[in-house]
């Protein structure tokens, strides 16, 4: 919604908004494109009478906000409503959907566009360091956006995806997950199976090879031409992949295209590149010039973002929220570091990770960390207690962010790699941390 905000402002309208505990990087971008934030969801906040009102999917019937709108008779519409409307509307869309991976790839798309010289606008849920910003209208029919599968708004159950009518639609992969809105996979593959009908025949799907969930969905019906990309398979892909996927080699239907060197960590970001270079290619840009720009590119904030150091100890922000994105990020920073110690911190934040979703698979996706740390909350739903026996000794639970500062306070040495997973703020513990450890 934040992005939602700039695009607005950016088109000349006045914008204001209200939210619930908004950080950083959104509020600072929010703050210096000149839009009003007001904290909590007040009928007052819409004084005087907007012309007309965007509302996230977190609202629902109830919200004092919400009633407002209703009751005044106020226009209102969702985000991917609005999106459609005013931005997308005759441009060529290039969507990035999937359970994960989403904002790495359309970051890494919307780059290699700009170093091509394409110029793209683009929405993103995070903000591309190449860019330092999550949303931009851009000067070409070209535009980048990250395609969400959870629900419009309170009025309107649909993914926000299927508003979106992309000309070049990537399927990064796809697994269960929003348990909180869906009731099993079959309800995600439907959604993906909308968004696949709005593809133009001439348009192109990318897609991995043999997942079967994703073939599954295709045959609900596909009209459009695909390709696939992987590691050591598909027409798209990546041969020689070192441990921590830093660097590897692209070929396209079995010839050898370019060399890869760049500062990303992990195998799954090595696909989610594979991704980006076939989706340029779909827009005219050559593969070997993609390449190049994947050199260059400079991260996403708090997607595996060094966030500081001090005293030898580096602190890692990331974004995990899904089991299998969680696995992949530790990996590919365990195989970077070799045999320095890493200290895994995790804040199960998402409504489905609350719900226990995902428990069965959470502590083997731990187990190459040496040291784990796991942040119960008072509105689990589930017990920790079984994921830190199967972890054994290395593992920790605590219910208070000042008993995790102390420690790593306490336990960190010189040379020792912390990283921080949550899809929210965690209460600030990343500064929490340098400081300690500064004073220590």
């Amino acid at each position: 919604m934040g992005g939602v905000a700039l695009l607005a402002r950016s088109l000349g309208m006045k914008v204001s908004g209200s939210d619930a505990n908004v950080y950083p990087p959104m509020s600072d971008q929010l703050k210096a494109a000149g839009i009003e934030l007001q904290e909590g969801y007040l009928a007052e906040h819409m004084n005087p009478k907007p012309d007309l009102v965007v509302i996230g999917n977190a609202m629902s019937r109830g919200n004092p906000a919400v009633e407002y709108v209703l009751n005044e008779g106020l226009a209102y519409t969702s985000g991917p409503q609005w999106l459609a409307n005013n931005v997308l509307k005759d441009r060529w869309v290039l969507a990035v959907s999937g359970t994960h991976g989403k904002t790495t790839t359309s970051s890494l798309l919307a780059w290699i566009l700009e170093d091509a010289g394409l110029a793209p606008g683009f929405l993103i849920g995070g903000v591309p360091g190449n860019f330092g910003e999550a949303a931009r209208l851009g000067d070409t029919p070209f535009f980048v956006i990250e395609a969400d599968e959870y629900d419009t708004a309170f009025f309107d159950k649909r993914s926000k995806f299927v508003h979106y009518h992309p000309r070049t639609l990537v399927v990064n992969n796809l697994e269960f997950d929003h348990a909180d809105i869906f009731d099993d996979l079959a309800a995600i593959q439907k959604q993906f199976h909308y968004l696949i009908r709005t593809v133009p025949s001439e348009g192109l799907i990318i897609i991995p090879p043999d997942e079967v969930d994703i073939d599954e969905t295709l045959s609900m019906g596909c009209w459009s031409k695909k390709q696939t990309v992987g590691l050591e398979a598909g027409d798209l892909q990546a041969t020689e992949v070192s441990a921590d996927g830093s660097e590897f080699k692209v070929q396209y239907q079995g010839k050898f295209q370019a060399n890869v060197n760049w500062q990303m960590l992990g195998r799954h970001n090595v696909s989610n590149a594979l991704a980006a270079i076939a989706a340029a290619r779909h827009v005219g840009v050559n593969i070997s010039q993609a390449c190049e720009a994947l050199a260059a590119f400079k991260g996403i904030k708090r997607r595996m973002e060094l966030y500081g150091e001090v005293k030898g100890i580096r602190v890692y922000d990331d974004f995990a929220h899904h089991p299998t994105a969680i696995e992949s990020t530790i990996k590919g920073l365990k195989a970077n570091i070799g045999e320095r110690k890493l200290i895994a911190i995790l804040e199960l934040r998402s409504n489905t990770m609350r719900m226990g979703i995902h428990k069965e698979s959470l502590a083997n996706c731990l187990q190459v960390a040496d040291r784990v740390i796991l942040f119960n909350q008072s509105d689990m739903n589930w017990s920790l207690s079984t994921v830190q026996q199967q972890l054994g000794e290395k593992a920790t639970i605590e219910v208070s962010i000042d008993d995790i500062v102390g420690l790593i306070r306490d336990e960190a040495m010189r040379g020792d790699e912390i990283l921080i997973m949550s899809n929210g703020g965690f209460c600030g513990i990343h500064e929490k941390i340098l400081t300690v450890l500064a004073k220590r």
